[in-house]
C-alpha cells in the first residue's frame, strides 16, 4: 500500500525542490514532477516528492482522515 501526504508549499528553491509544511513539520521535497507550483499551493507528497497538486478542501479531508486514524 502507497500512503501520500498533503502539505502546503512554503518556498520553492532554484534546485527542483521545495520546503513544504506538512502538519507543522517542514520538510524538503522534489518539485520537479510539477511545472506551476507557488508558494501556498498544496500538494500531495509521496517518496519525497510533490506528484499532484490539491485543493485547500482536499488537504483539510485528508488531515481529517489521518487525523482520524492516529
Amino acid at each position: 500500500m502507497c500512503v501520500g501526504l498533503s502539505a502546503r508549499v512554503v518556498r520553492l528553491q532554484s534546485n527542483g525542490t521545495a520546503i513544504v509544511d506538512a502538519s507543522g513539520a517542514r520538510r524538503e521535497i522534489s518539485a520537479r514532477l510539477l511545472d506551476d507550483l507557488m508558494p501556498g499551493d498544496y500538494v500531495m507528497v509521496h517518496a519525497g516528492a510533490a506528484i499532484a497538486k490539491i485543493t485547500e478542501e482536499d488537504e483539510e479531508e485528508s488531515e481529517s482522515v489521518l487525523g482520524s486514524l492516529f
